[in-house]
């Protein structure tokens, strides 16, 4: 499968860098992930009638479905984001069915602000802010190695 930068070059230009979200937009699930666990190895049987389904599993089946959709949507934005910075551009994508494209010209951008919180200058993932002339990139949230993505866009 060929991605969206390879696509849409420019003759004489080329990839400087290339990246994606961070793993850790699959974390959010882990609650739920733990409710089911819990559910199924039947935890608590406080709720458990004489005979039947007990409240508690049925509700961990519930949070199986919801952690299973909040997997596959982490994945599917995983797998659909793109980041690249060429030698002319700065190119972000996102979307499986509905695609949205941003891209701004290297020289048009003014700043490049990266914000990592403790977890993520441990996990080297942050969010990274574009600012142009007259408008800016959307803050890209959960980027995996920011600081990276900043030196490719900031080096000349």
């Amino acid at each position: 499968m060929t991605n969206y930068a390879d696509e849409v070059l420019q003759p004489g230009e080329t990839v400087r860098y290339e990246g994606t979200l961070h793993w850790i937009i699959f974390v959010p699930g882990l609650p739920l992930l733990m409710f089911v666990v819990a559910g199924f190895l039947g935890v608590t049987t406080a709720w458990r009638p004489a005979h039947g389904v007990s409240l508690y599993s049925l509700l961990a089946l519930f949070a199986l479905v919801a952690f299973l959709m909040q997997l596959l949507t982490a994945w599917i934005a995983r797998q659909t984001t793109e980041i690249a910075v060429t030698n002319r551009r700065v190119i972000y994508k996102t979307g499986l069915i509905s695609r949205q494209t941003v891209e701004m010209n290297m020289d048009k951008v003014e700043s490049v602000d990266v914000t990592q919180d403790f977890l993520g200058r441990l996990l080297d993932y942050g969010t990274v802010l574009i600012r142009g002339t007259g408008a800016g990139l959307e803050p890209l949230a959960n980027v995996a190695s920011p600081l990276a993505l900043r030196n490719a866009i900031t080096v000349g």
